[in-house]
């Protein structure tokens, strides 16, 4: 579904990725783990056209979306993306929040998109606070309305950047819950994490980038338990 072919990303004379190569099939979940710094966030970015590339491509089912003077909106309306910080705007309610986009990009309108709105949140156990505001929530809670907002758009991927590192511990598995949601009902998921346990246990495939490159990967079974690299041996032995 998505391919990377040898991507490079610089910021001045700070090569970011360098010659990153990556597939993602339709309904894996792909996790990127590595040390901050690793060029996770920018390689995410890069995926959702937020940030040009200087070389290589990007294939989404074997369109070239990287190509210059390309038009992103049609691409982003099929690729979700949530980030660090939940950007919700906080003189909307949550339910405004959501169907913000849908309204705006896709035309639908109010009434159109309640039933759909409503089953999303209940979905994600939000039912009973699609009223509230940003302020009234907690950080679990705003993230997953992040969540929701995604969604609601109907993409075909979604990208998360290390959705959990800005909540408190007993928040983040509320917000882990909705991706084992998602991965049980097939979405096609690329995210950058540091919970290593979720990785473990649920990714189809782990990418372990180090200074710009992915170092390797593999099934998490190879790179949890065998991995072949000296820098990944020795990240993970801090990190587990």
């Amino acid at each position: 579904m998505l391919e990377m072919q040898a991507v490079t990303k610089a910021f001045g004379d700070n090569t970011v990725l360098d010659h990153v190569s990556l597939e993602v099939a339709r309904g894996e979940m792909v996790c990127l783990i590595g040390a901050s710094g690793s060029g996770k966030s920018t390689l995410l970015r890069c995926l959702n056209l937020l940030e040009p590339i200087d070389d290589g491509a990007i294939l989404l089912d074997g369109q070239d979306i990287s190509e210059p003077g390309l038009d992103p909106d049609p691409v982003r309306r099929r690729i979700g993306m949530v980030f660090q910080s939940y950007n919700l705007f906080p003189h909307m309610t949550a339910e405004e929040n959501v169907m913000l986009a849908p309204r705006r990009v896709r035309g639908r309108t109010r009434a159109d998109l309640r039933p759909e709105v409503a089953e999303l949140f209940a979905r994600f156990g939000l039912g009973d606070r699609m009223q509230h505001y940003p302020d009234q929530l907690s950080g679990g809670q705003q993230q997953r309305v992040a969540i929701v907002r995604a969604l609601a758009m109907r993409p075909e991927l979604m990208l998360f950047d290390e959705i959990t590192s800005a909540l408190d511990p007993e928040l983040v598995g509320e917000v882990l819950d909705v991706l084992r949601q998602l991965r049980g009902e097939g979405m096609t998921m690329v995210l950058a994490t540091h919970e290593m346990k979720f990785a473990a246990d649920l990714a189809d495939k782990i990418c372990f980038l180090d200074a710009g490159r992915i170092a390797e990967q593999g099934p998490p079974s190879q790179i949890f338990e065998a991995p072949q690299k000296a820098r990944t041996r020795a990240f993970l032995s801090r990190v587990l």
